[in-house]
């Protein structure tokens, strides 16, 4: 977590070599890009300390209450209305994304009210970070409105090293292996800094619970990657090979391919 907080602070100085105008803006736009950044990792601090507590297979079909949400803000904040199309398309990728999430193991009496509105708020600030984020990256240029984002992430990473037991257990994971901690981190931190560029830019170009619901089809990618791990490293994979989670994972990614294709279409 406090990568992830970071990984952006080390961008800073490009952003504003880049771009020194990320200075001229105004107190209140600075102040609110700030505190989206800062609302962002706090709603991601939630959705982890939930998955450390409950089944992911629980947790994580809780979590594409985002996309609701985003539409919901979109629609309030930035008066988006996206086309029936790419409202089909979506459900269709929610639909699918939870199917993918959802095990064996997965009851309705095994989801507790404090996770469901635990989800509930993690996942309406996550879509109301995305609504700001869009709001002022359209008024505000987009570079201007990364680089205050990622400061108010690290203001969050900072406050967290500020408490003891966060910042024992950080010290510790250091000094056990230094190099591999480092390494391992920042690549893996690099490269979803990629890909948030890469959403943050396409909320620009599309209603952003579009952008949201097509976000959620990682899930598929990542029962991918669990199944090729699974056949080609037992000992790093622990994909459920069974026919009948195989077939329900089909469909899901079935689901999730003929959404996008639903979406694609609805530009047209």
């Amino acid at each position: 977590m406090v990568f992830t907080a970071f990984i952006g602070v080390v961008a800073l100085p490009a952003i504003w070599a880049f771009n020194p105008e990320v200075m001229a803006l105004s107190a209140t736009a600075i102040v609110v890009m700030t505190l989206s950044g800062i609302l962002y990792m706090g709603a991601m601090l939630f959705y982890l300390r939930a998955i450390q507590r409950e089944e992911a297979s629980v947790v994580a079909p809780l979590f594409q209450a985002n996309t609701l949400f985003t539409f919901a803000l979109g629609l309030l904040v930035l008066h988006e209305v996206p086309s029936p199309p790419q409202l089909g398309g979506a459900a269709l990728i929610v639909a699918g994304a939870i199917g993918l999430s959802l095990d064996n193991s997965f009851r309705l009496r095994a989801v507790k009210l404090r996770l469901v509105l635990l989800m509930l708020g993690a996942t309406f600030v996550l879509a109301l970070s995305s609504v700001v984020f869009k709001f002022f990256a359209v008024h505000d240029a987009f570079w201007s409105t990364t680089f205050w984002t990622f400061a108010g992430e690290g203001l969050f990473g900072g406050a967290i090293l500020s408490v003891p037991g966060y910042r024992r257990q950080f010290v510790r994971l250091l000094r056990r292996n230094p190099g591999a901690v480092i390494g391992v981190n920042a690549a893996n931190e690099l490269v979803n800094l990629g890909g948030g560029l890469g959403v943050r830019y396409a909320s620009l170009l599309a209603p952003v619970g579009v952008v949201s619901a097509i976000s959620a089809s990682s899930t598929f990618f990542v029962f991918l990657f669990g199944i090729l791990l699974t056949l080609l490293v037992p000992r790093l994979g622990r994909e459920d090979l069974s026919a009948r989670n195989l077939m329900q994972k089909a469909v899901g990614g079935v689901l999730i391919m003929a959404g996008v294709v639903l979406i694609e279409a609805g530009r047209a």
